[in-house]
């Protein structure tokens, strides 16, 4: 069983979570929850842990960015776009099993103090921004450290705010640079 509470979107989600995990898994309902919602959260942040698992559009990056706002210890679990996606739509609930449990696995803190790891001058002589093929190295590095697809600017706070380590970003670099080139 996993330890932490699962935060997820809507009442589909819940339902393809519990089916892939033994965890607790608990709804925002859309952006529309309440402050004793976030209450709640944050009791149980607290005692247990949270996992953020929100759908990989614009809405469940709005609802992650809000409720890590207010709930600092929390973990974040991506799903890439192209795992939960069926029929031109984007959500947790098309994601199979096995790519669930991967995201969840691959959850990360934020960090409590903010390093400056990685530069805007390395992401971009790296080829993951301002380059042909930038968003496509970016998502697929996403994918294989668990950060999840972000613009470049978004992509580098999540390495430095995340704790990737020069050692996991290199050899994940390593493996997409066999497939796009530097």
């Amino acid at each position: 069983m996993i330890k932490e509470v699962i935060v997820v979107e809507g009442k589909d989600d819940i339902t393809v979570v519990k089916a892939a995990l033994d965890a607790e898994v608990i709804a925002t309902g859309g952006f529309g929850y309440k402050k004793e919602f976030i209450k709640t959260l944050k009791n149980i942040a607290e005692k247990r842990g949270v996992i953020i698992l929100t759908d990989p559009d614009y809405a469940g990056e709005q609802i992650r960015r809000d409720l890590s706002k207010h709930i600092k210890n929390c973990k974040h679990a991506f799903l890439p776009q192209g795992k939960a996606l069926k029929k031109g739509d984007i959500g947790v609930e098309n994601a199979n099993k096995e790519d669930i449990i991967e995201a969840i696995l691959k959850a990360r803190p934020s960090s409590i103090e903010r390093k400056e790891e990685f530069t805007k001058e390395e992401i971009t002589a790296l080829g993951l921004a301002g380059g042909p093929k930038s968003r496509e190295k970016r998502e697929k590095l996403g994918e294989i450290l668990g950060i999840g697809y972000a613009n470049s600017k978004q992509f580098l706070n999540r390495l430095n705010n995340f704790g990737v380590t020069r050692e996991e970003f290199g050899k994940a670099l390593e493996r997409i640079e066999e497939k796009y080139g530097r």
